[in-house]
């Protein structure tokens, strides 16, 4: 029966391992001694090939599905750095893209002259501001209160 076996998983293209056997019909594949005998065999039903076991990806997909609603992103389950995790440089592309469009809507409007515009443009190109909102709370103190 090894003999069989290996030949049934040759003509398969499979492990002899996955080879099944039709257990009614076990004496005539006895006789079987041929890679044509096999494959006659194969073509009737007798020998077949079990499915390839597969790995579930059940608890993976319902771990994504968590991960999609914001779940399980605490400190635990980080493995890089924070800066691998958000990279420094995107935050600052943010951010100043934020600060320079605010400024230009404050000049568009006619808030402020171009001379504070080149002022505060080049602040935050520094890095002066750390955010729009501390932009605006420069601004408050600094602009003259209008009524």
């Amino acid at each position: 029966m090894m003999l069989q076996r290996r030949l049934a998983g040759a003509v398969m293209k499979c492990s002899p391992k996955r080879v099944r056997f039709d257990p009614n019909k076990l004496a005539e594949i006895k006789e079987a001694i041929t890679h044509q005998d096999i494959r006659g065999l194969v073509g009737a039903g007798v020998i077949a090939r079990t499915p390839k076991k597969g790995i579930s990806r059940s608890r993976a997909k319902k771990r994504a599905l968590q991960r999609q609603k914001g779940r399980q992103k605490n400190s635990g389950s980080r493995k890089g750095t924070h800066n691998a995790r958000f990279p420094a440089k995107r935050e600052w592309i943010n951010r100043i893209r934020k600060q320079r469009a605010f400024i230009s809507e404050l000049k568009e409007k006619g808030i402020i002259q171009t001379t504070m515009v080149k002022e505060l443009y080049q602040k935050a190109k520094g890095g002066y501001f750390r955010s729009k909102g501390h932009l605006k709370l420069y601004l408050n103190e600094r602009l003259p209160k209008q009524k």
